[in-house]
């Protein structure tokens, strides 16, 4: 492929932010160019987001409104990806006549040779294989043309999400991911071996392992030798014992395959993070049933309890859907009970959307959409109110900092509990610098620092 400038634009998830890191490495090791600029682009990227009705919109919205850019340049290639790409296939082009291209969330390795084809004709690339293979990639950052390194995120350089696996085969009621992103594939565990090695020697120093269910990895192919098998604890001591990584993540998991054996990693582990995003979706038995989700709140607070003592000082979040199908007074009241007895960190809270081809879209007793709104604010106010109380028991402890981002006044970091510190200082840290602070504030979403001198 000609050298071209590209631009990307992603919407979503990690997982989104990974594919697309994929796309940019791929076209910048066939001598494209990446550009921050869309309009300076040649070609435009849209990795999408097909969970909530909201992001597709979002997506839409931008798709139409590149119409006049492509008018204005008739030889821009745009190309639609991910997972609403997946869903829609020709759909986008018959709604859309100026997208160029539909890329589906198993072709991404082959963005280049999918450029080169749509100078020919339009390409839709969705095609799902039930035995796919996730591509060995490792990344090489020489490519990376030097007019663009001051527009990519710094954060990038030190940082980095790692993917394990792709898919899912629990099939929740409301989810499109097994519909978008196909079967659950685990990844050869030496190509992600090789993978965080490469990016550690390269400067990386925490690494966030990515993939549907990460607790199910292993189980449903094989990923190293005939009759050895892997799971995701396993993965974890693996890539801990990597030389020069200093943390380590993963997102996201599935509460019904969380094993006593991962829980343990976070006691046995140095470098693994005590911080767990662990999505419940809802505080009522019988909404999970109808969500399909396969635990009980019995079950999840029993979780949460052998989580805090293997590490007491884990910081746990979640995910919750306010208003699905169904849900009446009693079962939000019991969502609220959840809430107030796991006391969460955080949350990050929804109101339910109909999503294309899941079954819970086919319900047929929706919640009013002024009762969502009403609940789901509810449960964030009271949220907001447990992060308060939470952060501010921070206040007065010292906490070791990965440098993120700099700042007029000072610089920004995160701690390994993943709380983002606004720290005041006139000396400025690198982003990548770890650094120790006293922490001397704690807001419900943020905690303020100064730096031990």
């Amino acid at each position: 492929m000609d050298q071209s400038a590209f631009y990307i634009k992603t919407f979503g998830c990690q997982m989104n932010e990974r594919d697309s890191e994929i796309m940019a490495q791929t076209l910048a090791q066939h001598g494209s160019i990446e550009t921050m600029k869309i309009e300076s682009a040649d070609v435009i990227i849209l990795n999408t987001c097909s969970i909530r009705a909201k992001a597709e919109q979002k997506v839409m919205s931008l798709l139409g409104s590149l119409r006049k850019l492509k008018k204005l340049k008739p030889d821009l290639t745009i190309c639609v990806a991910g997972c609403v790409a997946q869903q829609e296939g020709q759909q986008l082009i018959d709604r859309m006549d100026h997208v160029d291209m539909v890329v589906g969330t198993q072709n991404i390795y082959k963005i280049d040779h999918l450029l080169s084809r749509s100078r020919e004709s339009k390409v839709i690339a969705v095609d799902l294989d039930n035995n796919y293979t996730i591509p060995q990639f490792i990344p090489d950052y020489s490519t990376q043309n030097d007019t663009t390194a001051d527009n990519i995120a710094t954060v990038a350089d030190f940082s980095r999400f790692v993917t394990i696996m792709q898919g899912c085969d629990n099939y929740c009621s409301y989810c499109v991911v097994p519909y978008t992103r196909g079967r659950e594939i685990s990844r050869n565990y030496n190509d992600i071996i090789e993978e965080v090695k490469t990016l550690v020697d390269q400067g990386v120093v925490e690494i966030t392992l990515l993939g549907q269910n990460v607790n199910s990895y292993g189980r449903t192919n094989n990923v190293t030798k005939p009759g050895k098998k892997t799971g995701f604890a396993d993965l974890l001591h693996g890539v801990a014992e990597i030389n020069g990584l200093r943390r380590l993540r993963f997102t996201t998991s599935n509460p019904k395959d969380l094993s006593d054996e991962l829980i343990r990693c976070f006691r046995d582990i140095d470098i693994l993070c005590p911080q767990f995003h662990l999505p419940v979706q809802s505080g009522s038995n019988r909404i999970l049933k109808k969500m399909n989700r396969n635990y009980t709140v019995e079950k999840y607070q029993q979780l949460i309890d052998v989580l805090r003592e293997n590490r007491p000082d884990i910081c746990i979040s979640t995910d919750m859907i306010i208003g699905f199908p169904g849900e009446d007074e009693n079962d939000f009241d019991l969502t609220m009970k959840l809430l107030n007895k796991v006391s969460f960190n955080s949350s990050f809270s929804f109101k339910y959307s109909d999503r294309p081809g899941t079954r819970s879209a086919d319900f047929s007793d929706k919640v009013d959409e002024q009762v969502k709104s009403d609940r789901l604010q509810t449960y964030q106010k009271r949220q907001d109110e447990i992060s308060l109380k939470r952060n501010s028991g921070f206040v007065g402890k010292r906490m070791e900092i990965l440098v993120t981002r700099n700042e007029k006044d000072g610089f920004t970091g995160r701690t390994t509990t993943n709380h983002l510190v606004h720290v005041q200082s006139a000396k400025i840290e690198k982003p990548g610098n770890f650094c120790v602070v006293d922490i001397i504030h704690g807001g419900p979403h943020s905690l303020k620092g100064i730096p031990i001198l």
